[in-house]
């Protein structure tokens, strides 16, 4: 199936609109393709959850698209590959296989009869369970698009001494993957490169044979055979571009898709201290498509047919060689001498470049802090300073880089200058035509084109090389998706254990965590008392998954919360940070921001909004819940902010509820009346607040305050809290 195809498809319709008995349309959506790709992997044994499958991926109104279905199912460790066939040629070596029948619908083809007119199929809509139907019915239903679906050979612990298989790279696995468009690419090369010919013959022929009998019926057929040559040419060339600009069109956008994906998915220990810095580090990678780039596959192409070019000219006149040999070996040799030099510079200015930019993205997103501390000066002055050394870096690079294109010009000229004097000495001497003299001399030009282009690139790939150097790093990050597979937990009581759990932030030199042990029962409402940074939050930080314990474990429901999908485990979890930060949007975006759509409706959604305390702001809005928040929530009040917080941590109705300083930007009456809410809400539903303020202590039944990273106190409310006060509670040694 052609990419226009998949898009045209998932444009349409990405999932099932259930109608009610009114005809009207309800708000249920089925995802059939991610149900037809689950049914193939309980075929295949592979045990996989809908939420493992489509984490992080590109949904369409919250379902898969045939474009999508490869990457789901390379996680369920299957193969996908989209074709266009009829129903009765597929392979049925290679059943189970997806249908694609009507918009949005799919199905699971497990047999097919051709003799007794029969189709066994899986239709999502019900379950597993497989049923036969009239063969001339599912062609009628078929869109004519099907997608193969094999199991994937997983190598195992075994296998890493093993040199690893460069079609597994992130960057040349892609690059191989258009192995057939390149090949096109150099047999178009070959054949352009053949036809460069018919002009030095032509003239050839024209002057040692035309010219000398006056063969005016000669040089007519000559002219039109050079003429239908040269319009192969010009066809050859215009598809060969057009090639190489698809396949670099395919790379970039697979390319971006797993750079994106890593960023996402990396854990938060491997996080980058500058944002700045990294962004600029991944925009580097515009370098890296640049220079794979239609420009530097052709020159590439060609270079190996210089040698072709220089035995021509041989046979031409074997004197006529050595100047171009002389050339093409000049070039070679100062390209070859300013390669240390360009990746020097390269690696610096990208350095300052990044840093500059982590410059930028740090003032302009604490614009605030900087006028109020009047730090205007400090940061022009630190921008100055490295742009002024960026600019002086860049100039270097960029004249460097032209000395080389401009040297292998001079020499192309220079090299073209002394094959006609060698040239008019070997037609004196009577060993060379005139024709043969110009036929040399538009072949060694034709000769050193290559080279020249090649040697002009090589600024471009040493910039190039740096940044894919730097791109193969956060490629290599750690992410907090395994390839094994997770425990599908749909559902659970809420039960948080912390069994001895120590932990240590990134290059920080003291446990943040010292070997804590907490158990909450499902529905037990439970406080963090401590001092600022004691570990609080960061309990918090590991149920959620952000960051793996040191040592010990982390458990919900007495299961290590590494067995969870990332993705699953927060949709069992309503969190409230400290720092509350909100997207660009509306209201009902930041709210059901966390897995997009699926499974709210307009009841949970305005359940959230009330609970929250929003309900005043909605309704007395002209836009309602379309309301725009602006960048990061800039248009709201810090404890509106915290409102739209505690709104999407509580659409989803999650069994187990974090809150971090819920109310610590909002006034009294907004707190008095969050909390009734709350109270009203939370009923069986586990609680962890973290609060500095004893007005939300009336939220819980119990209390354990940390200290220096260790429980220095667990019990009941009120004995703890006349513990505090009597002072009775001492520091953690």
């Amino acid at each position: 199936m052609e990419h226009s195809d998949v898009e045209q498809y998932g444009s349409q319709s990405s999932a099932t609109e259930e109608t009610d008995n009114d005809g009207g349309k309800s708000s249920s959506v089925k995802d059939e393709l991610l149900e037809a790709l689950l049914t193939i992997a309980h075929v295949h044994d592979h045990d996989v959850s809908a939420d493992s499958l489509t984490a992080g991926l590109p949904l369409e109104e919250g379902a898969l698209t045939p474009g999508v279905f490869p990457r789901a199912a390379e996680r369920a460790g299957l193969t996908a590959r989209l074709v266009k066939s009829s129903v009765v040629r597929l392979n049925p070596a290679l059943f189970p296989t997806v249908l694609l029948l009507e918009p949005g619908r799919a199905c699971v083809l497990l047999d097919l009869d051709v003799h007794q007119r029969v189709a066994r199929v899986v239709f999502p809509d019900l379950g597993h369970a497989d049923t036969e139907i009239p063969l001339d019915e599912l062609q009628e239903r078929y869109s004519g698009d099907a997608i193969y679906v094999r199991p994937r050979f997983r190598f195992d612990a075994r296998s890493d001494d093993v040199k690893r298989d460069s079609s597994r790279h992130w960057f040349w696995g892609v690059i191989r993957e258009n192995r057939r468009l390149y090949r096109d690419v150099i047999l178009g090369s070959v054949a352009i490169n053949l036809f460069a010919l018919a002009m030095p013959l032509f003239v050839l022929n024209i002057y040692d044979r035309v010219v000398p009998n006056h063969a005016t019926e000669t040089l007519w057929v000559l002219s039109a055979g050079v003429f239908v040559v040269l319009c192969f040419d010009l066809l050859l060339r215009l598809m060969r571009s057009t090639f190489v600009d698809l396949a670099a069109s395919r790379a970039d956008v697979k390319l971006s898709s797993r750079i994106m994906a890593r960023v996402l998915g990396m854990r938060m220990e491997a996080r980058p201290q500058s944002t700045g810095s990294f962004v600029a580090m991944l925009q580097s990678f515009e370098s890296v498509r640049s220079f794979i780039g239609s420009a530097t596959v052709i020159a590439m192409v060609d270079l190996p047919f210089v040698l072709m070019f220089v035995a021509i000219i041989g046979i031409i006149g074997p004197p006529l060689m050595i100047p171009l040999v002389v050339g093409i070996i000049f070039i070679l040799l100062y390209a070859l001498a300013a390669q240390g030099k360009l990746h020097d510079l390269s690696e610096t200015t990208l350095k300052v470049g990044a840093q500059r930019n982590a410059t930028l993205v740090e003032s302009v997103s604490q614009l605030e802090t900087v006028k109020a501390l009047r730090g205007e000066s400090r940061v022009q002055g630190s921008w100055e300073q490295a742009s002024a050394f960026l600019s002086r870096t860049g100039a270097q690079l960029k004249s460097l880089g032209s000395s080389v294109t401009s040297l292998a010009q001079w020499v192309q000229h220079t090299v073209g200058v002394c094959v006609i004097l060698v040239g008019v000495y070997l037609i004196v001497d009577g060993s060379l035509t005139q024709g043969g003299l110009i036929a040399a001399y538009m072949l060694s030009s034709r000769a050193l084109a290559p080279v020249s282009q090649a040697a002009g690139l090589l600024a471009q790939y040493h910039q190039s090389a740096t940044a894919l150097e730097s791109l193969n790093r956060v490629m290599e990050m750690p992410v907090e998706r395994s390839e094994s597979g997770y425990l599908d937990r749909p559902a659970v009581k809420g039960e948080v254990r912390f069994d001895k759990v120590s932990f240590r932030y990134p290059e920080a030199e003291n446990d943040s965590l010292r070997e804590v042990s907490i158990t909450m029962e499902p529905g037990q409402k439970v406080a963090l008392l401590g001092r600022v940074g004691c570990g609080k939050s960061t309990l918090q930080k590991l149920l959620l998954g952000f960051y793996q314990p040191t040592s010990g474990a982390v458990l919900i429901d007495g299961v290590d919360i590494r067995q969870f999908d990332p993705l699953q485990l927060r949709r069992h979890i309503g969190y409230v940070p400290q720092d509350v930060r909100l997207f660009y949007g509306s209201l009902k975006d930041n709210i059901i921001a966390g897995g997009g759509s699926e499974g709210v409706d307009d009841e949970m959604l305005l359940n959230a909004i009330r609970i929250s305390g929003l309900e005043s702001l909605v309704t007395s809005h002209p836009q309602g819940i379309e309301l725009q928040v602006g960048e990061g929530g800039q248009m709201l009040s810090g404890g509106q902010r915290q409102a739209v917080a505690i709104a999407r941590a509580i659409v989803h109705d999650p069994a187990i509820l974090l809150l971090d300083e819920p109310t610590s930007a909002m006034d009294h009456s907004s707190e008095e009346a969050f909390k009734r809410n709350l109270e009203e809400y939370a009923p069986g539903k586990t609680m962890v607040v973290v609060t500095h303020r004893t007005s939300l202590l009336s939220l819980v039944d119990r209390i354990v305050v940390v200290d220096s990273g260790k429980v220095v106190a667990d019990g009941e409310r009120d004995s703890v809290m006349e513990a505090l006060r009597k002072g009775q509670i001492g520091r953690a040694s």
